[in-house]
């Protein structure tokens, strides 16, 4: 096994602006790092360029102790699991899994144990004898899964390997793919565009914008603890709330509340807010201290056991997801509460955190 490490990474193409214009990242060795964005971001260039697949422009990519930049990718030890299965149509799931295997001219009892083995792993021991065509979405991934395991790579690479599965799938594969780091731990990076996937695979997360890197780090200090507004509203779902506010000197304030917060002084004008759709209850349920704000209902998306509720007052929108204890219509007005220690404030220019001394006093309800 081995980390990865990029040092000012550029990815350019001819008579365009930089895909990626310098990426600093470290991967650790054994670690499962996910690299997450919008369409366009550079994600699936970033791991293209692990794999040898793109050129590196400018900087220094290693893999391990090795500068791999001018390295052939059949030379990096790396294997990759596509979108698209990228099976042999003619081949059975059994030469499918093999064919690397033969390719590097291994003796035909290892590659038999080796299949056998892996195919033991992702439940595919049945259907070593059937071609790609008398399979499943799911089973044709597994197929793909298990073709990277046999080679025993040092890096694992993942180009959304989920999007063309349907919902319970994507499921069940997150959870092989998630079985698999535990049991082999190889360096793994693995791209996709879902932030849920990103949430529940990774153990660490890269977020990327028009080739930047945004913040890395847990999933929970992403979620937590975000550096800017494009980290707070990517990570979440529903995103977080993000409303522009007006800094009074000790208040912040817009159509839906007034609050009043430490450390605003010095602070420009216009501000943006941050609260969590889960940070808002219902106003009789909550501390008297808490923050109260009075909005009408536009949309509820009842979801079971809980709703997402879409308020507004004049051009401010916000998302409030509730415990679907009663039904709430469309026209109803309603009060909720919120912990004020749950706020985040951004600059509205740069849209940078601030991050200033916890929240105190209280919000007055704006009708």
């Amino acid at each position: 096994m081995a980390g990865i490490e990029f040092k000012r990474v550029a990815k350019q193409y001819p008579g365009s602006q930089p895909t990626v214009p310098g990426l600093d990242l470290s991967v650790r060795d054994g670690e499962f790092m996910v690299l997450v964005g919008p369409s366009g971001c550079g994600k699936s260039t970033t791991l293209r360029m692990i794999a040898g697949l793109e050129s590196v422009s400018g900087g220094e990519l290693w893999i391990g102790d090795r500068l791999v930049n001018d390295v052939a990718p059949g030379e990096r030890d790396v294997a990759m699991v596509f979108q698209n299965y990228a099976l042999y149509p003619h081949m059975t799931v059994f030469e499918n899994m093999a064919f690397g295997l033969r390719v590097r001219r291994e003796p035909e009892a290892v590659i038999r144990e080796k299949i056998e083995r892996a195919a033991q792993t992702l439940g595919l021991a049945e259907l070593l004898r059937r071609k790609p065509g008398q399979l499943s979405g799911g089973q044709c991934q597994r197929v793909a899964l298990g073709r990277a395991m046999v080679r025993d790579p040092q890096v694992f690479l993942f180009d959304e390997p989920l999007s063309n599965l349907d919902a319970e799938l994507r499921v069940q594969m997150r959870a092989n793919i998630a079985r698999l780091h535990r049991e082999f731990a190889t360096t793994s990076v693995y791209v996709t565009h879902d932030q849920v996937e990103a949430m529940t695979l990774g153990q660490r997360i890269a977020i990327l914008n028009a080739g930047e890197l945004m913040q890395v780090g847990t999933p929970m200090e992403l979620y937590n603890d975000p550096d800017n507004v494009f980290v707070a509203g990517f990570m979440g779902s529903p995103p977080m709330n993000i409303i522009p506010v007006r800094n009074g000197g000790e208040r912040v304030s817009n159509r839906l509340l007034d609050l009043s917060l430490a450390g605003l002084s010095g602070l420009g004008g216009e501000l943006l807010l941050g609260l969590r759709p889960e940070k808002l209850e219902y106003a009789a349920a909550a501390p008297d201290h808490w923050p109260r704000l009075r909005a009408a209902i536009e949309m509820v998306e009842t979801l079971g056991a809980e709703m997402l509720v879409h308020l507004g007052v004049g051009e401010e929108r916000l998302v409030a997801r509730l415990p679907g204890l009663r039904p709430l219509a469309a026209g109803e007005t309603i009060e909720l509460a919120f912990d004020p220690q749950a706020v985040y404030l951004f600059d509205a220019g740069s849209r940078q955190r601030i991050r200033l001394a916890q929240p105190a006093g209280h919000a007055e309800p704006v009708l």
